[in-house]
């Protein structure tokens, strides 16, 4: 595949800018969801819906958008989505309500969807097989830094310019984005052009995948059971539609192949794994130790800085050797980080939560560009944008399972009560079996990663 340098540059600069807006975002707005709280008078249930419908509307969109960029243009529908995206930031920062704030949050998850379905198909359609791993290492480290720099600057913007200025900063990028989108990138790529879109199996995933998360998130009430049981009987309904149907959402047949499945299902476990861990880990240190937010999210954010700075020179490593041994070492380091939590205490050294979390920084940097370039090298160019977020619904579905898990241990240990000096030792009881918990689902992750095997890619 030979493609034009200037065009990789472009490709590239736009797909690493939206990659660091949108963490930078998620991350921004864990810390104003108190502030917003007391400006707006949200309660509590409202509060959890504005995070909560942004990852509902990426997870569940994520894949019939990516079948939508294969056929009508991967470029077209990543435009459409900074475009929704940036509109949808413009008005969330006018919200009067909580109600109000919750829709444009989904808008907002909508576009994101739109983004995150087309970057790495984007990125595989301009890179070659021997430079994609570098050009993924950048994307990675472009998303770590959004999510490094949300945690410190988002903080600074929350403190002196409110809350609304977290959802205005992404406007002037957006614009950005879109005039070099229009000026620069001229290329589409529509590979099944043609082919029919699956409408049927599209409402049917969507509806089974929603359903799922939001019933697994509510798994020790009746309805949330009942919903969780009828979203996994939905999506068994879309799995046999998309067997028989000649242009399905979905091509069940990537996952046939060694290489894209184990690697798909590592990615799945290892989002599981950690994606509740700075949660658990801000809980810790702010309400047990006393640490204030400013401290916390500098500790905190030497995993995503680890993996911001190794991230590009293991993308390069991973085309040079082709080494399966980085994401096993990988999946190692983060198992052992996540092992060391498990004797958080109230007098536990501070440097034991550093030490763990910049194992876990070290070991995703090994892991993400070195796995996502195996899963999209297994699978055909045609479908790249259908692959693309199939990968990244494994992503979303890990970190709501994994959130998901955490409410479950908690309700088991803590109930429906703050965490104060008289509970204590129920929350450090219920902080190491999560940790115990995650330490294993990450051991899980490790042996799907070994039995991926020899990489084998397509002919692009």
């Amino acid at each position: 595949m030979i493609v034009d340098k200037s065009l990789q540059r472009i490709t590239l600069l736009l797909v690493s800018l939206a990659a660091f807006l949108i963490p930078f975002m998620g991350s921004s707005l864990n810390l104003a969801l108190p502030v917003i709280q007391k400006d707006i008078m949200v309660n509590v249930i409202i509060l959890g819906w504005i995070p909560t419908a942004f990852v509902l509307a990426n997870a569940a969109l994520v894949l019939p958008f990516g079948r939508l960029a294969d056929i009508y243009g991967r470029r077209k529908i990543f435009a459409y989505g900074v475009f929704l995206y940036t509109i949808a930031s413009f008005l969330a920062a006018f919200s009067s309500s909580g109600e109000i704030l919750v829709l444009f949050s989904f808008l907002q998850g909508l576009g994101c969807a739109m983004i995150f379905a087309t970057m790495v198909a984007l990125l595989s359609s301009v890179f070659p097989m021997e430079r994609r791993g570098e050009a993924l290492g950048l994307y990675v480290t472009a998303v770590f830094i959004g999510l490094f720099l949300g945690s410190i600057c988002g903080g600074l913007l929350i403190q002196y310019l409110g809350w609304r200025s977290i959802f205005l900063f992404n406007v002037p990028v957006g614009i950005f984005l879109l005039f070099i989108l229009f000026w620069k990138l001229k290329m589409e790529w529509t590979e099944a052009r043609g082919e029919d879109f699956d409408y049927r199996g599209a409402v049917i995933y969507t509806l089974s995948l929603v359903a799922i998360l939001y019933g697994f998130s509510s798994l020790l009430e009746d309805l949330g059971r009942i919903i969780l049981v009828l979203g996994v009987v939905g999506l068994l309904g879309f799995i046999l539609l998309e067997r028989k149907i000649e242009s399905p959402m979905l091509r069940l047949s990537i996952f046939r192949r060694r290489q894209a499945s184990f690697t798909a299902l590592s990615m799945l476990f290892l989002n599981i794994a950690i994606s509740a861990m700075a949660t658990l880990l801000s809980l810790y240190l702010q309400s047990l130790r006393g640490l204030d937010p400013q401290t916390t999210a500098f500790i905190l954010a030497s995993q995503p800085f680890m993996v911001a700075v190794l991230s590009p020179l293991v993308g390069r490593a991973a085309d040079r050797t082709n080494n399966r041994l980085l994401p096993i070492l990988g999946l190692v380091l983060i198992t052992l980080g996540l092992s060391l939590l498990i004797f958080l205490g109230p007098m536990t050294s501070i440097l034991l939560p550093i030490l763990a979390l910049v194992l876990v920084g070290v070991g995703q940097a090994l892991f993400s560009s070195p796995t996502t370039r195996t899963f999209m090298g297994s699978v055909d160019s045609k479908i790249y944008g259908m692959a693309s977020s199939a990968f990244s619904t494994m992503i979303y579905l890990g970190q709501t399972f994994s959130l998901g898990i955490l409410l479950i241990i908690f309700a088991v240990y803590l109930g429906r009560v703050d965490i104060n000096p008289s509970n204590f030792a129920m929350f450090l009881e219920s902080l190491k079996v999560a940790f115990t918990v995650f330490a294993l689902i990450s051991g899980v992750a490790l042996v799907f990663s070994v039995l991926v095997g020899k990489e084998k890619s397509n002919a692009l």
